[in-house]
């Protein structure tokens, strides 16, 4: 018989992904990829909702050597600062952990999906500087 792996939630008040989100949804959206991986959902910790503040989240890093991993509501939670979440990774990777971003469906376990996780955000990034730019040069067409 295969021990089911266990996931600690994490969640919060703040906007994230240009979204703020009640946290009864983002419970569910937890609850739901955790199923889907028959997988245990512990009880979700949540964040302080003063901005860069993640010490719920570093409270969840030291339990991971009794848990299999975080499942986070959104990879956009993680921190804005670039070796910041390379600190988080290096954290998950070090303890054969994994870390989640359940509403994107995206999982880190290693460096290679480290990278794919840090493109996205990249992207995001970049998408969050250029969108006002193109709308104001839309705007000044019509």
């Amino acid at each position: 018989m295969t021990k089911r792996l266990r996931f600690r939630g994490y969640i919060g008040t703040r906007e994230y992904g240009g979204q703020r989100v009640p946290h009864h949804v983002q419970n569910i959206v937890i609850r739901d990829f955790c199923q889907r991986r028959d997988s245990e959902y512990l009880l979700s910790v949540v964040e302080y909702a003063m901005p860069g503040s993640y010490i719920m989240l570093e409270e969840v890093f030291r339990e991971l050597y009794q848990i299999n991993g975080i499942a986070l509501y959104s990879i956009f939670m993680l921190p804005e600062d670039k070796n910041r979440r390379r600190s988080f990774y290096k954290k998950i990777i070090d303890a054969k952990a994994s870390l989640h971003g359940a509403l994107e469906n995206l999982t880190i376990t290693d460096k290679t999906s480290m990278e794919k996780v840090e493109d996205i955000i990249a992207v995001n990034d970049v998408m969050k500087k250029t969108n006002p730019l193109l709308l104001q040069t839309i705007k000044s067409k019509i």
